[in-house]
């Protein structure tokens, strides 16, 4: 069963083909800050022509990535990854997939180790309209190959969502959850993954329904965020769980303040892990020192309703910075090191209604922001301003 954000997530997978309270007062409008975004054209792929559609972006050993799909008139849609070595100049992967599904999915999870990249892709069907989910991996330069899973790996009767993936020094880890709660798929190499559901700490248990959302190496393993809805309240709490190996998972709660809150992505800034997330009628951070969370700000605002949530978090020079669905619109904010949380003016109006996407990432000065309507996709870069390094 689904509710709150991954029902929102499902959701938005499902139709790709076709929260929270009042809200707190918007920043001031001196603490925005206004890069020069330039947008970028991208190549399009081998094949019939389509609609572009963006889902994620990320960085990894120099080299950028964005992944999606192209949807023809009819909707059928086909992968596509772009990488670029400079962010500027892009061309297409190629895809060596052998499913239905495969043949038909979107990319909308992308990670990598060194060189090597992983994906996760999604297309509905079946007799209930479920995402199937299939994996990938590859080269900077492909092709990209399709994992041959059976079906209960990602989906059967337990399935809930499959969320993000990662790639570290102790292998590949896939964060997602299955009705017994959090679930985490491990692999050496990322060629086949392993389900690990039902796991103590990870799973539900007498104290609530767990949650998760993102995952990262860290230098002693796997740390993964999400959330735990109490048995005895109607709320949630932000929860993480770190591993040295994927198996046993040790909770890491984030201080109890009585509000609506969890962490829905999770990066390493210079080795410290921060996450970020949903806090009552705002967006929070907190970052992962000696074991134990402590407070990184807030910012922004949420309008009532299921769909704010955090989009995305790229790590740059002038720090962390996030793209956020207040329930309406996506909206940049970036964690400057004497400013704190700073809103970032958007290079255009981005909706976050209906079939829509947001995504972020950064390297250095440069930040790249993907954005999707569900009627058009665009992709825009930015140098960071030099007192923002």
């Amino acid at each position: 069963m689904l509710s709150g954000r991954g029902l929102v997530a499902l959701t938005l997978l499902i139709t790709l083909v076709g929260g929270c309270t009042a809200a707190a007062p918007s920043p001031a409008p001196e603490t925005v800050l206004r890069p020069s975004w330039r947008e970028l054209t991208l190549p399009a792929p081998p094949g019939p022509p389509g609609r572009l559609v963006l889902r994620d972006a990320t960085v990894c050993a120099g080299r950028w990535y964005l992944s999606g799909a192209l949807a023809d008139p009819a909707g059928v849609t086909r992968p596509v990854v772009w990488t670029s070595a400079d962010s500027e100049s892009w061309r297409t992967l190629d895809f060596l997939g052998t499913t239905y599904y495969g043949e038909r999915a979107a990319i909308y999870a992308l990670g990598c180790r060194g060189d090597r990249i992983a994906m996760l892709g999604a297309r509905s069907g079946g007799a209930h309209g479920n995402p199937r989910i299939t994996q990938w991996y590859g080269g900077p330069d492909g092709p990209l190959h399709e994992v041959i899973a059976g079906f209960q790996l990602f989906g059967g009767p337990d399935a809930v969502n499959v969320a993000r993936l990662a790639g570290g020094a102790k292998g590949w880890a896939i964060a997602g959850n299955r009705l017994a709660g959090a679930a985490v798929w491990t692999s050496p190499d990322a060629t086949g993954f392993v389900i690990r559901e039902g796991l103590p700490e990870l799973a539900r248990d007498g104290r609530g329904e767990t949650m998760a959302y993102d995952v990262v190496a860290t230098a002693d393993g796997w740390l993964m965020v999400g959330a735990l809805s109490p048995a005895d309240r109607l709320d949630r709490d932000a929860l993480a769980w770190a591993s040295p190996d994927g198996v046993h998972w040790t909770r890491l709660p984030a201080p109890a303040t009585g509000e609506y809150e969890q962490f829905d992505r999770v990066a390493l800034v210079g080795g410290v892990p921060y996450a970020v997330g949903l806090r009552g009628a705002r967006f929070g951070a907190w970052r992962l020192v000696d074991g134990g969370w402590a407070d990184a700000g807030v910012f922004g605002s949420t309008r009532p309703g299921p769909v704010a949530w955090v989009a995305g978090l790229a790590v740059t020079d002038g720090g962390p910075m996030a793209v956020v669905s207040d329930g309406g619109m996506y909206r940049l904010w970036l964690m400057s090191p004497d400013q704190g949380w700073v809103a970032v003016a958007s290079p255009a109006p981005m909706s976050a209604a209906g079939v829509s996407a947001a995504g972020v990432a950064g390297a250095g000065r440069r930040v790249l922001v993907i954005g999707d309507d569900g009627a058009g996709a665009h992709v825009w870069i930015m140098d960071l301003p030099a007192k923002h390094r």
